[in-house]
């Protein structure tokens, strides 16, 4: 194995450990805070953090020149909302126990976003790619029927990053700058949403409390150093394999909640699990194939 790709799934399976785990139990401690204040943290402290990395790799001519360009813009500002509805989702079912249905959303993540590039991208497809995607038509069908378990937590999870990946892949922006114009565009939010908790008293972040304070801005580095790992992983190991590799993520996630955080798992969330495993494995395979 050369050692470029070797380095590269070293990079993404560290990343995709430290989504599944790490970044679990970092929010899960924090989860007495409202999930609206944590995306504002994890907003406002990745567009500081980014534009540290920025001026420090000197990119500001960069960004000046992307913002004046409407069809990127554009672009990101509908980037930007995917990602703070993925964000908000995400943190909202870790906060309240529904860590097995959020695995559910990351599973069927990259079929899902396989199937929007051939809709959108007119990119080639075969059987096997096919057969995975009806397979994950079925598993939500079965959850459909039963409605106490419909995992609209994990539909609107895998819908949101399959189209934000979707949408990032069309208007080819660099992954660093790109998440610096989008967190800088919802920093207006983030402020509006922060000022409202305020009023209200229902804020966690104060100089009266620092620990807390304090643990809330690692919000940011916990949203962007895994990304960064999974990215450098893709760059060097290729998106296939890095693909085959974000399966560690849901994974975690999975067992977490079953054994961990001793969340639920009724006949039917196994059995669609089951059908979503099936489809898994058959897309797994159709991408070392490719590799």
């Amino acid at each position: 194995m050369k050692r470029k790709i070797f380095s590269g799934i070293l990079f993404a399976t560290s990343g995709s450990f430290w989504w599944g785990i790490l970044g679990v139990f970092y929010f899960k401690s924090i989860a007495f805070v409202s999930p609206i204040e944590l995306v504002v943290h994890r907003t406002v402290w990745s567009a500081l953090t980014l534009s540290i990395t920025i001026s420090i790799y000197g990119k500001w001519s960069e960004v000046f020149k992307l913002l004046k360009k409407k069809r990127i813009l554009l672009g990101l500002l509908l980037s930007s909302i995917l990602i703070i509805t993925n964000w908000y989702t995400w943190i909202y079912a870790v906060t309240v126990n529904k860590l097995v249905d959020a695995s559910f959303g990351y599973y069927i993540y990259p079929i899902l976003s396989a199937f929007f590039g051939i809709i959108f991208l007119k990119e080639t497809y075969n059987k096997t790619k096919l057969i995975s995607f009806i397979l994950v038509l079925i598993s939500i069908i079965i959850l459909f029927f039963s409605f106490d378990s419909f995992p609209w937590i994990g539909l609107i999870v895998a819908a949101s990053w399959s189209l934000y990946t979707l949408v990032r892949k069309v208007i080819k922006v660099p992954a660093d700058i790109g998440l610096f114009i989008e967190s800088l565009l919802l920093t207006p939010l983030a402020f509006f949403a922060f000022y409202n908790l305020f009023q209200n008293g229902n804020n966690f972040f104060s100089l009266n409390n620092i620990n807390i304070s304090i643990w809330l801005f690692l919000a940011g580095a916990m949203t962007l150093i895994p990304l960064f790992l999974f990215l450098k992983g893709t760059e060097k190991a290729g998106l296939g394999v890095a693909g085959m590799i974000f399966f560690i993520v849901p994974t975690c996630h999975f067992l977490l909640g079953i054994f961990y955080f001793n969340e639920t798992l009724d006949l039917y969330k196994l059995l669609s699990f089951s059908i979503i495993w099936f489809a898994v494995a058959i897309f797994l395979r159709d991408l070392a194939s490719d590799n």
